[in-house]
């Protein structure tokens, strides 16, 4: 243990000796873990804002079933296309067929809208129509207020559960939007709650919307869309018995024979997951790898530096060898000057990667997540280039003759 501390200590004279040549000499890691670390907090961080949206949207506690199951083709939507809509039926027919698996069967259907207030109005908001069991799912919040009642959902009343956002820019920071008659598409309804603040992805607002009951919606947009169906188990660990319930149910309700294909997709927010890391992972893989090339360079600078220290230093290592030093001691010397080296780079590398995708995140849409795994990992791999590329020109000065080296000028 002595011994390593006494290589590291002659390794860091040696690097405070030339200080201008240290930094140069690791520029190329800085460069290439400063990359490293910001692009991957950003993908982190994009990572984890694309996974809360998904959860928001869909839930972890429930599934959701949509008239078309995933395609990745124009072939594969084709042979779906012909899929007949989703509608009340469906939903009856699933919340009837196991009632000790499913809970609650929520219809929904969404489109844009006009909504306004006096002399503000807010083009294209997200109107979200809800049957009467969407009580029952986590996704629906009222910070102010209350949620619908399930009676003034089934009864069709005009009320209505404003985002947080859309809330702030019809009625101001002043005015209370509780009980306050505003207009949608023309049709006047009442507040009666203010949904907390989700924030946004991506720049996009995730607080402008408005939660009204479904056949308001469908009086205001038209009754003849599609619907979908979000289900809800009793229990988390029962949701593969409640997404084959609601299979067969449908399947039942749709007079499907068995050789026949599903004619409508059942999908989980794993599901969403999932289709999203598979068409991320591969670009996200191969913009690391690309960024990751640079530290090569880096090694390969610092290996050329320490092959030029070798040169310079010969008679020192040649005195240090005839004073009784071994090749191992001269090995782990230089080895140890190549490693400080790298490591110096690293840190400095992670220190203005982290600083950059912090400012990344604060002045454009794209979030940022610093994991300390991958500041360990940047600091680990700089740590790696060090000793790799340090091997050769470390041997070099290990083989060294004592006597020739001394004769050196």
């Amino acid at each position: 243990m002595y011994k390593i501390f006494e290589s590291a200590g002659i390794a860091l004279e040696a690097i405070w000796s030339a200080k201008l040549r240290s930094l140069m000499t690791v520029l190329g890691n800085i460069v290439a873990v400063t990359s490293i670390i910001a692009v991957v907090s950003m993908i982190q961080g994009l990572n984890a804002s694309v996974t809360q949206a998904i959860l928001n949207q869909a839930g972890a506690d429930s599934f959701s079933v949509q008239q078309y199951p995933v395609t990745r083709s124009d072939e594969e939507f084709e042979a779906v296309r012909a899929n007949p809509r989703i509608t009340q039926a469906d939903a009856r027919a699933v919340r009837r067929y196991d009632p000790d698996a499913i809970l609650a069967v929520m219809a929904e259907s969404s489109g844009n809208g006009r909504i306004s207030y006096r002399d503000k109005a807010i083009d294209s908001t997200r109107l979200q129509g809800v049957t009467s069991d969407y009580v029952n799912f986590s996704t629906f919040d009222a910070e102010r207020g209350r949620l619908m009642t399930p009676s003034e959902v089934d009864t069709a009343r005009a009320v209505v559960v404003l985002g947080w956002q859309t809330a702030d820019r019809l009625f101001g920071p002043e005015t209370d939007p509780l009980e306050k008659l505003i207009q949608i598409e023309g049709v006047h309804f009442r507040v009666v709650g203010v949904s907390a603040k989700r924030g946004t992805v991506l720049g996009q607002s995730q607080d402008e919307f408005a939660v009204l009951p479904l056949r308001q919606l469908q009086m205001i947009l038209g009754s003849r869309r599609s619907l979908s169906l979000t289900v809800k188990p009793r229990d988390l660990s029962r949701i593969p018995e409640a997404m084959d319930a609601a299979t067969v149910a449908l399947r039942s309700q749709r007079g499907l024979k068995p050789k026949q294909d599903d004619n409508f997709g059942i999908f989980t927010s794993d599901t969403i997951l999932d289709i999203y890391r598979q068409a991320t992972n591969g670009i996200f893989a191969v913009l690391v790898g690309v960024v990751a090339l640079s530290l090569v360079v880096g090694g390969i600078v610092i290996m050329n530096i320490m092959l030029m220290v070798v040169t310079e230093r010969t008679r020192e290592i040649g005195l240090r060898k005839a004073l009784g030093a071994r090749r191992a001691d001269i090995m782990a010397q230089m080895l140890t000057e190549s490693v400080v080296l790298s490591i110096f780079g690293g840190v400095v590398g992670t220190i203005f990667g982290a600083g950059i995708a912090a400012t990344i995140a604060s002045f454009t849409p794209i979030p940022a997540r610093i994991e300390p795994w991958s500041v360990a990992l940047g600091i680990g791999i700089t740590a790696f280039v060090g000793l790799f590329f340090g091997l050769y020109p470390a041997s070099r000065a290990a083989r060294l003759d004592p006597i020739e080296a001394l004769r050196k000028e």
